[in-house]
């Protein structure tokens, strides 16, 4: 691999993993920014940035995250999400680098009760997933090279994350109420970092283009991912099982958002860890820390 990589958003969960692994890459330049570095919403910044360092291929981890926020904050999501991915894209296409970039299971409406599939219809409920949908289509529109990630419950050891919620909140408290009815798949970031390295290693990322999904394999629901952060962690906190309804939200998240991993696996021949394998791994770096 001797290509010259542009790492967005590296200060993230994401991009702090993709740091970690790409220390022990083989081959390639990595530069990893995040806004101090380089606004991804300026195109003329993109483009010296791109220009001047001769990127061939960008990584972009950056995103407006907060779900329930972004319900009053519909400026700057979509100016995260949608118009600086568009950004990102349009210098892809100038000067012949590959984009791959990170979206999310809330393009869908979570209705069914079969995992997603790349072809299967959106419908996202709120507007993190409208933006990250439009974020999507941009790249499509734009025309450059391009790999999409959906991704979904993504945690790891850095930043704010489900994981390092329940484990302070499971100590503090004697009881606590998780949903039950809303089902998917967590994520260890690390997973989907290693696989990106794999992918730019390989140089199969010239071989294939599209949607891809990719979380840890197997179900769960947040009570039950709760349940296991607890137990994994040493604490006795009684968790009962609530219904979404009973924690009033600006926003209807899926109930069912488990994605299907079949065109991931068979494309970049690569083996996906059970989400509490995972898991395991992710709390015994946190209990090291």
């Amino acid at each position: 691999m001797n290509e010259r990589i542009l790492v967005t958003g590296a200060n993230g969960q994401l991009g702090n993993e993709m740091r970690c692994l790409a220390r022990r890459a083989n081959g390639g330049c990595f530069i990893f920014t995040d806004v101090a570095e380089l606004d991804i919403t300026d195109l003329q910044a993109i483009r010296r940035c791109m220009n001047e360092n001769r990127i061939s291929v960008v990584v972009n981890c950056a995103a407006y995250t907060n779900v329930d926020k972004a319900e009053d904050d519909v400026e700057m999501a979509d100016r995260l999400n949608h118009l600086a991915v568009g950004n990102l894209a349009v210098v892809c296409k100038e000067t012949d680098a590959t984009l791959i970039h990170v979206s999310t299971d809330y393009v869908f409406g979570g209705n069914g009760n079969l995992p997603c599939r790349e072809d299967e219809p959106t419908d996202p409920l709120g507007v993190y997933g409208k933006t990250k949908l439009a974020g999507e289509r941009a790249i499509e529109a734009s025309g450059c090279r391009h790999l999409i990630f959906r991704t979904a419950w993504l945690y790891s050891v850095f930043g704010n994350n489900f994981v390092k919620t329940m484990r302070r909140l499971t100590a503090e408290r004697d009881q606590l109420s998780v949903v039950f009815d809303q089902v998917g798949t967590p994520t260890y970031a690390a997973d989907l970092a290693a696989l990106i390295i794999h992918i730019l290693e390989t140089g199969k990322y010239r071989q294939h283009e599209g949607v891809y999904h990719f979380s840890n394999e197997g179900v769960c629901s947040w009570y039950d991912f709760a349940r296991e952060i607890a137990t994994l962690s040493g604490n006795t906190c009684d968790i009962r099982p609530c219904h979404s309804d009973e924690f009033p939200s600006k926003v209807k998240r899926p109930a069912f958002s488990v994605l299907d991993k079949t065109r991931v696996k068979r494309d970049f021949d690569c083996v996906i860890p059970y989400w509490k394998d995972s898991l395991v791994k992710c709390i015994n770096e946190l209990k090291r820390i």
